[in-house]
C-alpha cells in the first residue's frame, strides 16, 4: 500500500570515509575513519581501546590446563588393584605408570596394596620431563624385573602381579587362606575321593582346581600346566572373581 505522507531523508554533514589499519595482537584490522566538517562528529576510539576489545584472552585456557594437570590422592579400598584404579582414573601409562608414581608408598611388589593406602594419581604427568644423561656403555642399566622366591609366598606374589595386569581382584591374605584350607600349600596336591574325582575330574594343585575350570579360566601369560603354582592360583582367582566377586569372598569349598 502506498504511503500517505512524504518522508524526507535528513541531510547529514559532509563525511569523508577511509580506512586505517590497526595492529592488535599481531592481527591487522580495517577500521573506518569518519571525518566530519562539523564539531558534533563522534570521536574515534583509541587504538588501545580497540585492541582491548578484539584481543583474545588466553588466560582462562591456561587455567583449565593447569587444573587438569593437578594430581589427586586416591584412597585404596578392599578389592582394588593397580590395574582397576588406573583404568578407572584413565591413568596415562596404565597401572605400570601408577606403580612408578607411587613406588615409595607401595614398595617392591606392585601386586600388594592395602585398603586405606593413599596413592597419588597424575603426580608425574604434571611435572616436566627431566633430561637424564645417557648411561655409559660400561654401566649396565638397572634391571626392572621383579624376582620372586620359589615358595608359597613368592607364588602368591607373582600371581597377584599377573592378576593386577588383567584386572582380577584378590588379596594376599585371601589367596593364602584358601590355599592352606585346600592343599596346605602343596602344589602337587590332588583329591581322588570327592564327587569331582568320581566324575573323572579330580581337583588339583594349590587351590584344588579341576581341569575344565582351569582351561576355561586360564590366564594368558601363565603356564598351561595345572600343577604350576602361579598358573593354578591365577586361574582359580579368575574363576572366583567371576562366580563370587573375588577370592577374598571364598571361605569354603567353591
Amino acid at each position: 500500500m502506498p504511503a500517505t505522507g512524504n518522508h524526507r531523508r535528513r541531510k547529514s554533514g559532509s563525511l569523508t570515509r577511509g580506512f586505517i589499519t590497526v595492529t592488535a595482537g599481531g592481527a591487522a584490522l580495517a577500521l573506518p575513519v569518519i571525518g566530519a566538517t562539523t564539531a558534533s562528529a563522534a570521536p574515534v576510539k583509541s587504538v588501545a581501546t580497540v585492541a582491548k576489545t578484539v584481543a583474545p584472552a588466553a588466560a582462562p585456557a591456561k587455567g583449565i590446563a593447569a587444573a587438569k594437570a593437578t594430581p589427586s590422592v586416591y584412597s585404596v579400598i578392599a578389592g582394588d588393584t593397580l590395574y582397576k584404579i588406573a583404568v578407572g582414573h584413565a591413568v596415562s601409562g596404565g597401572w605400570q605408570q601408577l606403580y612408578q608414581d607411587n613406588r615409595e608408598v607401595i614398595g617392591a611388589d606392585p601386586a600388594v596394596i592395602h585398603p586405606g593406602m593413599k596413592l597419588t594419581i597424575g603426580a608425574k604427568a604434571a611435572a616436566p620431563a627431566e633430561t637424564k644423561p645417557a648411561a655409559s656403555p660400561s654401566t649396565p642399566a638397572p634391571a626392572g624385573t621383579v624376582t620372586y622366591t620359589n615358595d608359597l609366598d613368592g607364588w602368591i606374589k607373582e600371581s597377584l602381579a599377573v592378576m593386577a595386569q588383567h584386572g582380577i581382584p584378590g588379596s594376599y591374605d585371601g589367596i593364602h587362606r584358601n590355599i592352606i584350607r585346600e592343599s596346605s600349600g602343596n602344589p602337587k596336591a590332588i583329591n581322588n575321593w570327592d564327587s569331582n574325582a568320581a566324575k573323572g575330574t579330580p581337583s588339583k594343585g594349590l587351590l584344588q582346581v579341576i581341569d575344565p575350570t582351569f582351561k576355561a579360566y586360564h590366564v594368558s601369560g601363565t603356564s598351561m600346566d595345572i600343577y604350576d603354582p602361579v598358573a593354578n592360583i591365577t586361574a582359580a582367582c579368575n574363576y572366583a572373581a567371576a562366580k563370587y566377586g573375588s577370592i577374598d569372598n571364598v571361605f569354603g569349598a567353591y
